[in-house]
């Protein structure tokens, strides 16, 4: 059996993290790396550090990402870039929170 038939309907990928900021990651074809991205998007991402190769698929969901959306972006544009989530707003309001909104 060929390894492109054993990947039909999938995608070899590989994610970087970035080290500018945390909890963005980056998909791309395995292989690839971080070279031919967008001039914008490598300045903003920054030097990536590895952190897997995975094989996408859409019987297998990702747990912040909807695969299907990340596996269309790699095939068409060749990256799919995942923001940080936002920030929990119960942990932004807590006391002692550096940006916690001063009471009046």
């Amino acid at each position: 059996m060929s390894a492109s038939s054993l990947l039909k309907g999938k995608l070899f990928c590989s994610i970087y993290k970035s080290r500018k900021r945390a909890d963005m990651y980056l998909y791309v074809p395995r292989g690839k790396g971080l070279r031919d991205l967008p001039e914008a998007l490598a300045e903003q991402f920054g030097p990536g550090v590895h952190v897997t190769d995975l094989i996408l698929s859409p019987e297998r969901p990702l747990s912040r990402a909807d695969v299907n959306k990340v596996m269309a972006a790699v095939q068409q544009q060749g990256f799919y870039l995942q923001m940080p989530p936002p920030p929990d707003p119960d942990l932004y309001l807590a006391d002692g929170h550096p940006d916690r909104p001063r009471r009046a």
